[in-house]
């Protein structure tokens, strides 16, 4: 009986020691993010994902990433996203791309897009924080990065298009 106790006891204590340590991670994450570093969505322009017979699926807000930087910087520091909102990437060159995830607290699909706006890849819940390479399986010219579960939610798929516009910049 007392060596059950004990027993009892040590699991208790070896419980509340990991739920204190996995607590103390998220609040170090948390902490991190509350950082000056962390980047507002900027509304850039919208995003139209278009099946392949030319119906609408949906219009999604973008922040764009063209210059090396934003491009590298991307949706990292990022702990959420508005509604329907995704960053689009755009490239000098149809190519074959490749991302990763590295300080990116946000699970994303990637949607790769070649230069006549048909997309022709996805990368469905790419894993926040992972230095994994994320390579396009054809050359593309646009990247979509929008939360995780979006292409599955909205049935999108390869071979839709997407239709996009700059919002005028503000005065």
């Amino acid at each position: 009986m007392r060596y059950a106790l004990v027993l009892l006891l040590g699991i208790f204590l070896t419980a509340c020691g990991q739920q204190k340590s996995e607590v103390s991670v998220r609040q170090k994450v948390a902490e991190k993010l509350k950082t000056p570093e962390h980047i507002p969505f900027r509304k850039d322009g919208t995003l139209t994902f278009i099946r392949a017979d030319g119906r609408p699926i949906v219009t999604i807000d973008i922040e764009i990433a063209e210059t090396d930087s934003a491009r590298q910087r991307g949706l990292m520091q990022r702990p959420s996203l508005p509604p329907r909102s995704g960053m689009l990437f755009l490239f000098d060159r149809e190519e074959p791309q490749s991302f990763w995830m590295a300080n990116t607290p946000l699970s994303l699909d990637i949607i790769f897009v070649d230069a006549d706006s048909q997309i022709v890849d996805i990368h469905k819940y790419a894993r926040p924080f992972s230095t994994d390479v994320i390579a396009s399986a054809a050359p593309a010219k646009f990247v979509v990065e929008v939360p995780a579960g979006f292409t599955d939610q909205y049935g999108i798929l390869e071979g839709d298009r997407i239709r996009w516009r700059r919002l005028p910049p503000s005065q």
